[in-house]
């Protein structure tokens, strides 16, 4: 784990470090707030452990402006103000979690753990989401780009049309008439067979890939994992 330390009780710092190094963290410690956005910008860590009462920029300045950068890494506040209020505007700003001093360093192991265990959850989450994998391809639904074996795929237009058509509904047989519909928009010139055209090219660009596009006589076109 890689650990962002922002302490700038020098005792505290350095017992802090020492421990967590021994706990197996690579822990990056810092006394002063702006530094310590400038490092966590420009290194974003695994966790940030930050005390609230910093020289230059105090710990809620730090977090606030790091999430305003766009920075998510988890944030565990360490401070020796241990009142509601403090909790409520550390969290207010972005805190994942909250330790007031004196704590336990078994605590304080577990909690860093938590954290980073459950943004990475989030991540994987979000990717899960966002992208599909068949084989060796790949789709990512927010760019629309498709990859085999982890290059773009080179496909014409009605090629990718037709792809994604069918990674739509991994499994599913679709139409032949709903892919027309969705590889030639409004083209009512092209005859109505150009679909399989489409679809043989696309069947042999896709050798290799751990994928196969079926035909099913009467359903349409299937794509699904090779046997």
């Amino acid at each position: 784990m890689q650990l962002l330390l922002v302490e700038d009780d020098a005792t505290m710092q350095a017992t802090l470090q020492r421990s967590l190094a021994r706990r197996g963290m690579a822990v990056t410690a810092l006394a002063d707030g702006r530094a310590a956005l400038a490092e966590w910008r420009a290194h974003p860590p695994d966790a940030v452990v930050l005390d609230l009462t910093l020289p230059g920029l105090d710990g809620l300045q730090v977090l606030e402006q790091a999430r305003a950068g766009g920075l998510r890494t988890p944030v565990l506040l360490l401070t020796a103000r241990g009142t509601v209020g403090d909790r409520v505007l550390g969290l207010n700003a972005g805190a994942d979690d909250y330790l007031p001093k004196p704590f336990d360093l078994d605590e304080l192991e577990a909690r860093l753990r938590a954290l980073v265990r459950r943004s990475g959850d989030a991540m994987e989450a979000k990717s899960a989401a966002s992208a599909l994998v068949m084989g060796a391809i790949s789709y990512e639904k927010e760019s629309g780009i498709i990859y085999a074996h982890g290059a773009p795929m080179d496909l014409t237009p009605r090629e990718l049309a037709l792809l994604r058509a069918l990674l739509a509904q991994p499994g599913h047989a679709v139409t032949k008439e709903r892919l027309y519909e969705l590889v030639f928009p409004g083209q009512s010139e092209v005859q109505y067979e150009a679909i399989e055209v489409v679809a043989y090219r696309l069947r042999k660009k896709l050798a290799g890939t751990g994928v196969v596009l079926m035909t099913l006589r009467g359903l349409g076109y299937l794509l699904k994992p090779e046997a």
